[in-house]
């Protein structure tokens, strides 16, 4: 996960977006978690895959995507579960969101957008 925050803490440094970071890193990291998650669940060896840039000058598109089956949903946890908050956490700290199961190959892919703002 270090590499993967590196990565987004870099590409916003150098952008002059400093200030979206620390949203971009937490939010990256949840959907990679659950992309790692759903492939060991299903048992896919494959690597999880992200993409990271500007979709236009104000918006700092990030995508990952993963082979396993099945579209990630937001949950309710109750207050003592470990998990469950990633999608609840994309869904409210990004200015918009989604999941694409259409391209080249099995899977689907995640994304957010930040600096709409």
């Amino acid at each position: 996960m270090r590499t993967v925050s590196r990565a987004v803490r870099t590409l916003l440094a150098t952008s002059g977006r400093p200030e979206l970071t620390d949203t971009a890193i937490l939010l990256t990291s949840e959907a990679v978690t659950n992309a790692i998650n759903a492939c060991k669940l299903e048992g896919h060896l494959t690597p999880v895959t992200l993409h990271a840039g500007w979709s236009s000058p104000h918006r700092f598109r990030v995508l990952i995507h993963d082979e396993a089956p099945g579209i990630p949903r937001t949950r309710t946890p109750t207050p003592t579960d470990e998990d469950g908050r990633g999608i609840h956490l994309i869904a409210h700290g990004a200015d918009a969101w989604g999941v694409c199961t259409h391209g080249p190959g099995r899977g689907k892919a995640t994304w957010f957008e930040l600096g709409n703002r």
